[in-house]
């Protein structure tokens, strides 16, 4: 009890420190409901931003349940998964035909953003599936500086983009830095999967899937070859992970985020449509 009233102050200075330091952020949000004739209202960065009827939390409660200092009408729909921009681009046939050619890989990306700030990730990742002697695929995406400047160990393979829904499901382990829709995706997948956190929800999404028994995770400045072989060979050589993450794979693709967020949508658009009287003699 006092180690949680210790985390609880140190949480409260801190969001007092951290209003203070954007409070300027909120400026014009606050000039354009001067400008409408509304009031300053709640702190946009930090309080302001929760419709005070309905707030989805568009991931899976098997990430985390609701708790008492959500924001009122909280509901959990579930993830909503999106990997492309056209459905009728698939897997490039140079790596469908990798695919295809041998066992399952291990996977190693960096999501939308960690991937434009990679460093020698890519480097790191080819050496480490090598030593363990496993096929991987890079997705390395657009950036000229994550290209290879050697040619890739036998059974490695790079690639800018594959779409993930198709791609996880056929990797053996999926390394990535744990965005939000990466995370979601590898969990859909039923594969295991090592977190490398860059920044942002990261670190939790990391802490939130190693409980969940389907993840490892390792520091960015402790990504070296030798460390992410040993993590990728505990990862692999335990079936605990395996069966874990089939088993949240089930649960997740069971799971329908779009439909469930649609229909909370729709009871508030009634219930606002049909207010429930109010009793004069009440």
């Amino acid at each position: 009890m006092a180690g949680e009233a210790l985390s609880a102050g140190i949480a409260r200075v801190l969001n007092k420190l951290g209003k203070r330091a954007v409070r300027d952020w909120g400026d014009p949000v606050r000039k354009l409901r001067a400008d409408i004739g509304l009031d300053p209202g709640g702190d946009p960065i930090f309080e302001g931003q929760h419709s005070p009827e309905l707030v989805l939390a568009m991931f899976s409660e098997l990430l985390a349940k609701p708790q008492p200092d959500w924001p009122p009408h909280t509901r959990v729909t579930g993830f909503a998964f999106y990997d492309r921009l056209d459905n009728s681009v698939g897997l490039a046939p140079e790596l469908a035909r990798f695919l295809d050619a041998g066992p399952a890989p291990i996977v190693f990306t960096l999501g939308s953003s960690a991937v434009m700030d990679a460093g020698d990730f890519y480097q790191q990742s080819a050496a480490a599936a090598a030593e363990l002697g496993r096929r991987a695929v890079l997705l390395i995406g657009r950036d000229p500086r994550n290209a290879p400047s050697q040619p890739l160990p036998d059974g490695v393979i790079a690639a800018e983009y594959a779409p993930y829904s198709e791609i996880f499901p056929r990797a053996s382990a999926i390394v990535h830095q744990g965005g939000a829709g990466t995370t979601a995706q590898a969990l859909r997948s039923g594969r295991p999967m090592l977190f490398v956190p860059f920044a942002h929800d990261q670190p939790d999404n990391a802490a939130r899937a190693t409980r969940l028994g389907v993840a490892r995770q390792i520091g960015r400045r402790q990504y070296r070859t030798k460390k992410v072989a040993s993590e990728l060979r505990k990862l692999l050589d335990d079936p605990r992970y395996a069966a874990a993450a089939r088993e949240v794979g089930r649960r997740i693709q069971s799971e329908d985020g779009v439909s469930a967020a649609c229909d909370a949508i729709e009871d508030l658009r009634i219930r606002n449509e049909n207010p429930t009287p109010r009793c004069a003699d009440c």
